[in-house]
């Protein structure tokens, strides 16, 4: 192997390009240094060490919840019953409020009664009479609940809706903060389509599975009129909005004649907007109990259904609420089985049922009656610490002036009436007929319970009667042992 020689001159150039390289690069050195060109190196002072970040406090006791509101003192001294017994008399001999009044005023503590005009009385008691269905509802096995519509898969391409009672789907998507509407037939069947498209399928046959009630679904002695004005609709066991053909809520209106078919055509429908052919109309059928679930929604729990019939005296879903009972009793899952269940749970209760007659669960039919002292006696059990699972009644009432059917838009307990805010109860209304039942505390903080029942009111004289009740409470609400 044979080393080359470089030439002397190019090793002197080369030498020199280095040294000028070197020059170069030590001069950029500088100018970096002195932050003149942009480098790593700098003279200036240091950045100051940055502070650390703050050490986060260890997890200390916080303070005890405070109560907005306190309960009621016990020992809040009681009204004078003489008091309260010429404030009754007054009231049941008003004669704008015709023949048959029947008052009962109590001391919500104790029971003891404070004032009193024909408390035995069998009376007509409207929607009042709707307290005994929601305390049935809610001190049965049913209450804890919620109702669970189902969409099943029979004969390969079938889908049968199953229902449960829930009468106030939506059509289209389900609201988590609503009542009436919580479960919706478009998430339905979105869930529905979803699994049978796995398995190819493009095309199902829609049933509807309404077997869990049976018998008349409107009480025989509803008044025609009052069917036709929207007031109830047919007890079914899937609805939307209530029967109501509107969209929106509203007290009465149009309803569907057949709220379980109008329900499953719309479910039809929405099934076609995920993508599925539906062949032929919806047809009914029964499915059974081991059928595939395809899908599932539910409504809002129990207590919460009760409340919105409370709150809005709603016909249709006091039905629904009574025939739940009767099923959950073991009796059928009819108009006859809802009252018997009603009143039996009453009974058990510890409220004297003696004569008492209900032909539906709402107040609306004709030919219920119930007696003031029986309504003064389901609120001392509505209010009772040993019944828990009854409180959500008890404070779901609509509150005077503010809510529900007292609220003042309906008139009631408006400008400086003492019961304004601090009475809750339930209002019934029919002809001839005037009737409220709650509970209102008065100036000295102490809790009663009362029922005004009138039902042979003059034709006249009805709306009248509703704010001669009102001031009758807001007397009550004012009312203090020291005058």
């Amino acid at each position: 192997m044979t080393i080359e020689r470089m030439p002397m001159e190019w090793g002197l150039r080369s030498g020199a390009a280095v040294a000028a390289v070197v020059a170069l690069f030590g001069g950029y050195l500088v100018a970096d240094a002195y932050d003149v060109v942009p480098g790593m190196l700098t003279m200036a002072e240091p950045w100051p060490e940055p502070s650390p970040f703050p050490s986060p406090p260890g997890a200390v006791e916080g303070p005890a919840p405070a109560a907005l509101l306190e309960s009621l003192p016990e020992d809040a001294p009681v009204p004078d019953s003489v008091e309260m017994q010429r404030l009754v008399t007054g009231l049941a001999k008003d004669k704008r409020l015709g023949s048959r009044v029947g008052v009962v005023v109590a001391d919500g503590l104790s029971g003891t009664v404070l004032g009193s005009s024909s408390p035995d009385k069998l009376m007509t008691p409207a929607s009042t009479q709707k307290l005994f269905t929601g305390v049935a509802a809610l001190s049965s096995g049913i209450a804890s609940s919620t109702l669970d519509t189902k969409a099943v898969l029979v004969d390969d391409n079938t889908v049968v809706l199953v229902g449960a009672g829930d009468m106030m789907l939506s059509a289209g998507e389900g609201d988590p903060d609503v009542v009436n509407g919580r479960a919706g037939l478009a998430d339905l069947a979105q869930q529905v389509a979803a699994k049978v498209k796995v398995d190819g399928t493009t095309e199902v046959r829609v049933a509807l599975d309404d077997t869990l009630f049976t018998g008349d679904d409107i009480a025989p002695t509803v008044a025609s009129p009052d069917i036709a004005a929207g007031y109830v609709a047919p007890v079914s066991s899937v609805g939307i909005n209530v029967g109501l053909l509107s969209d929106g809520y509203g007290d009465n209106g149009p309803r569907a004649s057949d709220p379980g078919k109008y329900a499953a055509e719309a479910f039809s429908a929405a099934l076609e907007k995920e993508g599925l052919k539906t062949a032929g109309a919806v047809i009914d059928a029964s499915a059974p109990d081991d059928a595939r679930v395809l899908g599932q929604v539910s409504s809002a729990p129990l207590a919460e259904v009760v409340g919105f019939a409370m709150q809005y005296s709603d016909n249709t879903i006091t039905e629904v609420l009574g025939r739940l009972v009767a099923v959950d009793a073991g009796l059928p899952g009819s108009n006859d089985g809802a009252t018997q269940a009603v009143i039996a749970r009453a009974k058990e209760l510890g409220v004297d049922m003696t004569g008492a007659r209900l032909r539906d669960c709402s107040g609306l039919a004709d030919g219920s009656y119930l007696s003031p002292q029986q309504l003064v006696d389901l609120l001392g059990v509505m209010v009772d610490p040993a019944h828990p699972t009854l409180r959500s009644e008890a404070v779901g009432m609509p509150i005077a002036g503010l809510t529900g059917t007292l609220d003042s838009g309906h008139g009631r307990f408006t400008g400086t009436n003492s019961a304004r805010g601090v009475a809750r109860a339930k209002t019934g209304s029919l002809p001839k007929v005037r009737a409220l039942s709650g509970t209102v505390v008065t100036a000295d903080d102490r809790l009663l319970v009362f029922t005004v029942l009138a039902d042979s009111i003059p034709a006249n004289e009805t709306v009248g009667a509703t704010w001669i009740y009102d001031s009758f409470v807001g007397d009550l609400a004012a009312y203090s042992v020291q005058g």
